[in-house]
């Protein structure tokens, strides 16, 4: 039986956290522990990841506990007594039960990969509230997501510090009241909703903003792993230096809000302070601002429609000189361009697109394909790709399957060209 600090106390938000000790994760249960009268944490997921877990069941007492397989289950089992009996789940079907879990309110998705994709539409199918950090739910599943969140009339919520920003600059503006950040049925959102001339995504720029294409040949993954902003897992990071994850960013803010990619611009904002901007029609920008911490965006996202008080460090507007903003040049950052092109023809091309990146970026981390070989190995994988339109779960599956694959034989060419 749960301790009495552990069961359901009316008033909190009822949380299950998908992917708890990623970088997401653990910043989220941060967030969770400073505002203990506003969340419970009912279930959390994971991979395992060392000690991480057992703390976190210690410190949080989650009714349910997922893990990928029955081998890791006994594995954390074997770890100690945790004071109580939580529930162990296991497999996809942990996941999904943790997603439609008549005891959750929020359902947070920091998984990485397809793992989200089936808790995702569950969860929204079974009226729960969704903040997404998964990038690939909604690049390669965009337009399913979407549509179970226009059914359901649910919300889904954006974690990334870029699609928060967006959010709370259009709050007030085109949204009324509760309404999500997601299209409101209507075929074309811009039409019904015309106050808004185009977005802005920031992007750092990454560690190589100022390396020539010759410099960036002899980068090494020491190198790219040293973001100048932020604290981001591997994955993301490495996609940071690129620029895929601001072309990634770009595709999710088309199916977030609804616009055409025409109406979605990037620009390069070193100092990381103005997260993204809203032009409205009248030459109006609506940003938010604050410094480079995920902890913000997550608060807003889980504690929506409340903006909950925080310690976290804030802007020295004294200490502030400057920011700058300058046009990202895809010659030397091909990813950005890519990304536009995937989003652009739509079907599977961002399935491929994500899926060959993710693969390129394990690749480059085991040292067989060159920093520039990421965009070019994706690139490769795009030309060879025999779109799906109107894909559904399983052919997302299969492509992404295929992509991996096709990324896999791209990878063993370039190995040989290197050698």
């Amino acid at each position: 039986m749960l301790p009495a600090s552990a069961r359901k106390v009316w008033g909190l938000k009822r949380i299950a956290l998908l992917g708890s000790t990623g970088s997401i994760g653990t910043q989220t249960l941060d967030v969770v522990g400073r505002h203990p009268e506003k969340f419970k944490i009912v279930g959390l997921a994971a991979g395992g990841r060392g000690a991480l877990l057992p703390a976190q069941i210690r410190q949080f007492h989650p009714a349910k506990v997922s893990l990928a397989t029955a081998e890791a289950v006994q594995a954390l089992k074997a770890q100690g007594d945790f004071g109580y009996r939580p529930a162990f789940l296991k497999g996809p079907e942990g996941l999904l039960e943790l997603a439609t879990d008549p005891e959750v309110d929020l359902v947070i998705v920091a998984t990485s990969g397809q793992h989200g994709f089936a808790p995702t539409l569950a969860a929204l199918a079974a009226g729960k509230e969704v903040a997404l950090a998964n990038k690939e739910v909604l690049i390669m599943a965009g337009e399913l997501v979407t549509e179970a969140a226009r059914r359901s009339g649910t919300q889904l919520r954006p974690i990334d510090s870029e699609h928060s920003a967006i959010w709370q600059s259009l709050r007030g503006e085109t949204f009324s009241g509760d309404r999500p950040p997601l299209p409101n049925g209507e075929e074309n959102w811009s039409e019904a909703n015309p106050k808004v001339q185009r977005l802005i995504l920031t992007a750092s720029g990454g560690p190589f903003r100022t390396f020539t294409r010759e410099q960036m040949a002899g980068v090494t993954v020491e190198q790219a792993m040293k973001h100048p902003n932020w604290n981001m897992g591997p994955k993301i990071t490495i996609d940071s230096a690129t620029l895929f994850n601001k072309g990634l960013e770009v595709i999710e803010a088309h199916w977030l809000f609804g616009l055409d990619y025409a109406k979605i611009d990037v620009v390069v904002h070193a100092e990381s302070i103005v997260h993204s901007m809203v032009e409205f029609v009248d030459g109006s920008i609506k940003a938010q601002l604050g410094t480079p911490d995920m902890r913000l965006p997550i608060q807003y996202a889980i504690g929506y429609p409340e903006r909950l008080a925080s310690d976290y460090p804030r802007l020295d507007w004294t200490k502030l000189r400057e920011l700058h903003f300058e046009l990202p040049d895809t010659e030397r950052f091909p990813a950005l361009r890519l990304a536009y092109e995937a989003g652009q023809k739509g079907a599977t091309y961002p399935t491929v697109l994500a899926a060959a990146d993710e693969e390129a970026v394990t690749f480059f981390h085991e040292r067989r394909i060159s920093y520039l070989g990421i965009p070019a190995l994706v690139e490769h994988v795009l030309e060879r790709h025999n779109a799906i339109t109107h894909p559904s779960l399983e052919d997302i599956a299969e492509v992404d399957k295929w992509a991996r694959a096709a990324a896999a034989e791209e990878a063993g060419r370039m190995s040989l060209s290197l050698k």
